[in-house]
């Protein structure tokens, strides 16, 4: 599977795509056009190793919610990212059995080098 599951309307996830090598072949998915499934999010938190890290604590939502005044399950959340697609972090990469989450800076540059060395 090679797969970027970002946001459209995300002028960093755009941002980040254009600055793929254009031989990168990922099948991109619009989370907010296309929701992410429950089978979608196994396989992502199988490749991640927790809900958590797959988790943004940057979401306006989370804020709104009170979300940071509160100790928050493995399960809680799972069903965060689920419910709304801003608290997943963005963009996530699938290639094969790698995963790849979010956009800081050290990530981009191990997703740019793993697509480089094919």
């Amino acid at each position: 599977m090679r797969k970027i599951y970002y946001l459209a309307s995300c002028d960093t996830c755009r941002k980040i795509i254009k600055s793929l090598p254009q031989s990168a072949n990922l099948e991109f998915h619009d989370i907010r056009q296309n929701p992410i499934t429950i089978e979608e999010l196994e396989l992502m938190h199988k490749l991640a190793g927790s809900y958590e890290a797959l988790f943004s604590r940057k979401a306006q939502l989370y804020k709104e919610k009170g979300l940071k005044n509160l100790t928050l399950t493995e399960e809680d959340f799972k069903n965060y990212i689920l419910d709304h697609y801003t608290f997943l972090s963005r963009p996530v990469v699938i290639l094969d059995n790698e995963i790849f989450i979010g956009n800081s800076q050290p990530n981009i540059l191990k997703l740019q080098k793993a697509l480089n060395n094919e």
